[in-house]
Order: C-alpha cells, then structure tokens, then sequence
C-alpha cells in the first residue's frame, strides 16, 4: 500500500500544493484525482463560465503532471463513491484533500472520512491550502468565529503564514486507474464572449504582471471602474490555481500601500471562509435579520429582470450588470454598486441578486458570493445595515468621465457623443434633452432614486 489519492477540489495547481506534497513523501505513488459530481450539477453550481474555466484547469493541471511524468485521473460520480473505488484500485493507504468551509463540503468531509476508515484507510485534510489563514485559527474570546472584519483583520495580520512549498519536480502515477477525457470549453454553450482563461500557468503569468506592474497603484486606482486597477486574480483564487499563502508571502515581499491594501482583500476572502465555516446556513439565510418583507409580484419580477439585463435606466448599474454577462466578472466597486441598488434601491431580496451572480460569474464562490451579498443587503455583517450607494454619487466618484459607462452602454455613448454631451452627465441621462434620450433607446429609470430610498426607508422602519 505505497500509494496516496490526493483530492483535487478548488486547488487545481502543483506549486504550494501541501495535499501533494504530503502525498508524495516517503517515495509514494500518487493519483492526482478529479472528480465531477453530479451533487454539484444538481446545486445549480455548474454555471457555463465555471465550467469552461474549471476545463482550461484541468487541462493546465494536467499538462503540469505529465511533464513530471504523471497524469490527472477525472472521474464523474459521487465523490466518496469515486474516490472510494479509485483506492480499492490502486490499494492506496491514505487520501489527502484540502480542507472545506461550505456545509457542503464538510459533509462530504465526514461520508468520505467514514467509508475511507471503513476500508481499512485514512483521510488527511489539509488547512491553508485554499485560505491563507485556516477559518478556525482566529476567533474571539466570546464566540467561534468574527463578526466584524477590523478586528478580525488584525488578529490575521499577526499570525504567521507557513512557507510556500515548490511544485513536485517528479509525480509517480501508478499504471492502471482509468480516467475519463479531460472536458474541453469549446463544447460548452452560454460562456460569456470574453471570458478570461484558466489554470495555473495563467494564473501565476497574471500573479507575476499584477506584482510587476499593477499592485503599487492598488490602493489609489482600486476604485476606478474604467482603469480597471483590480488584479482579476479573484477566478484564480477561487479554482485555486493560485495560493492565498504563496500571493500574501509575494505581495509582503513587494510591500507598500498598494500591497498593503491588496493584502488586506485577500484577508476579507479569509474572513468570509471563517464566517461560513461557523454558519453554513448563511449560505442560504440571513445571518442577521432585519425582517425585511421583500417585494414580491410581477413589478418587482419586471424589475429584476430589468436588473439582470442592464436595462434599468441607472447607467453605471446597468454597465457593470453588461460586463457581467459580456465577460463572466465584474469589477469588485461594480459588485457593490448593482447589489446595493437591487436590494435598497429596489427592494428585492439578496437571494435573486446571489443567485444571478453565481449564475455567471466565473469566480462565483459561495463565502464571498452569499456573504458579501449580505453585508451589501444588511443582513450580513455590516455594522452599517442601512447604508445606500446612490448610482449617481458613486457613477460621479469612481467614473468622473464616464468612460466605464460609455464602453457598456455603446447606445447612449453613440447618442451623447451626436450632441455633443461630454463628461459626467452621462450618469443622469434622465436630465438630457428629449431628443438625445429618444435617440438612444436607452430606457428610462425603473425607480427614481428618492422613491426607492423612501420605499427601502419604510420598510426597514427608518422613517
């Protein structure tokens, strides 16, 4: 029995990969397995983009492992079933796997350590594989996990990372565990038309320019929508091409304001894993209710849908909901943004946005997804609950020129740019002459703003 299974889930790379590492050592055989479970289909988690990029992964994946001599084994079934089968196989001691935050996953966890010990075989799970800080290794004296991020930032910032662990220079497979052809992008339909690749050779080439070039002016251009100064590292963070260790080691290295306030984004992806490590049901329900009675009927379903198509007349909302679709990611100060305006502005509950965005983003992760939908809802961790970001104000703060709304919106740029309207008055089109508003089809607001400010204000009992 010298031979280990390593698990491969959202950790699809070999540098600072320590389920491998563990695996290999003593001179074992490894089998690198993959598998497609159906359970996750079945969730509503196998949106198009994911998939055409978890594809680009795993053919990454795969590449890697065959330069040191080994290959990536994908299965398709129940993941305990599957992992199971592949050990009686090969008659593997012991399986390795990064450990998981979702309810989910830590069910599968307890099925598979269960039917593992009833083969004679053991399971090591390994912690900061995908969090730079494991969920459990900071929590306040009077409860199991923060609630608040400064605090809980800086108990992170104190605590001492492990080292990053070098790819394995050789991968022995054992001959014999059959595996299926590898899934290809090119055969999924409904992928956004420009979406990024996958895997981790991408993944650390964009590590590599991000810490070369982008992550000095991080802390002053973060916020610009149209010069887009976001790292796009989020997709590969949440595959796990890339290490939240091995990115918080580089980027302290790089140091500076800007590496400063990168690292302290990657602090709040911890704090969301720990938050949902201790309360799985906020997944799915709201971590602190305000009693919100939702609207409900066909006016609020015209409204989201309006919501979910760029249409609602709100020009940086609906530019940030086009980049969604267009490329399978939206700016972070866009996520906001749109999140706000639908659950404060519409009223409409934070489930209709989450599940929208899971939909098509390509870095949909379930703790910064849900959570942050939350903390933008105020039923989350904000200790501001009732805060709203008028679309105006923030269309005039982070796109003064209103270059980010003239690239989505090419109808109303085409028509302002025929009169002559130049600068930040795209952001209230409503304002514009009758004759430039009829020219550019685009539609007019769903919601004035003081309406919706005053509609959200009653119902959570502020006025």
């Amino acid at each position: 029995m010298n031979v280990a299974v390593v698990l491969f889930t959202c950790d699809l790379r070999l540098h600072d990969h320590p389920p491998l590492r563990a695996a290999l050592a003593g001179g074992r055989q490894v089998v690198p397995l993959f598998v497609r479970d159906p359970a996750v289909d079945r969730a509503g988690f196998a949106a198009p983009n994911r998939l055409a990029f978890l594809a680009d992964c795993l053919r990454d994946l795969d590449a890697g492992l065959r330069e040191r001599g080994g290959r990536l084994v994908v299965r398709h079934g129940d993941t305990v079933e599957e992992v199971c089968r592949v050990a009686a196989e090969t008659d593997a001691a012991e399986v390795h796997l990064a450990a998981e935050v979702s309810a989910f996953g830590q069910r599968r966890e307890r099925r598979l350590r269960g039917a593992l010990e009833a083969q004679g075989r053991a399971l090591h799970v390994h912690d900061a594989v995908t969090t730079a800080v494991p969920p459990g290794a900071v929590t306040p004296a009077s409860s199991g996990h923060f609630a608040v991020f400064t605090p809980y930032f800086r108990r992170w910032s104190q605590q001492t990372l492990r080292g990053p662990l070098a790819a394995p220079r050789a991968v022995p497979v054992p001959d014999g565990p059959a595996s299926e052809p590898l899934p290809s992008r090119e055969k999924l339909s409904g992928v956004a038309p420009a979406l990024a690749p996958g895997g981790e050779g991408e993944g650390r080439r964009r590590l590599a320019g991000w810490l070369r070039t982008g992550v000095t002016a991080y802390a002053d251009r973060h916020d610009d929508l149209a010069g887009d100064g976001t790292s796009r590292l989020s997709p590969h963070l949440h595959f796990g091409t890339l290490s939240p260790v091995e990115i918080v080691h580089r980027a302290r290295r790089r140091g500076g304001p800007g590496a400063e306030a990168f690292v302290r984004q990657l602090a709040w992806r911890d704090f969301h894993r720990q938050v949902l490590f201790a309360r799985p049901a906020a997944a799915h329900a709201d971590y602190r209710s305000r009693d919100d009675r939702w609207r409900s009927g066909r006016a609020a379903a015209e409204d989201a849908e309006a919501w979910r198509q760029g249409r609602t007349g709100h020009p940086v909302v609906d530019a940030a909901m086009r980049q969604l679709l267009h490329e399978g990611w939206m700016h972070n100060r866009g996520r906001l943004l749109v999140a706000s305006f639908l659950t404060k502005t519409l009223y409409i509950d934070w489930r209709v946005g989450a599940e929208h965005f899971l939909r098509h983003l390509v870095d949909g992760d379930l703790a910064n997804n849900q959570l942050n939908w939350q903390w933008v809802a105020g039923t989350g961790t904000d200790t501001r609950p009732n805060r709203v970001l008028s679309p105006v104000a923030q269309g005039r703060r982070l796109d003064p020129d209103g270059a980010y709304v003239r690239r989505w919106l090419p109808e109303l740029a085409d028509a302002l740019d025929a009169a002559g309207v130049t600068g930040a008055a795209v952001h209230e089109p409503w304002k514009l002459p009758e004759s430039v508003r009829e020219r550019s089809g685009y539609p007019a607001p769903v919601v004035g703003l003081a309406d919706g400010l005053a509609r959200f204000r009653q119902a959570r009992g502020l006025e």
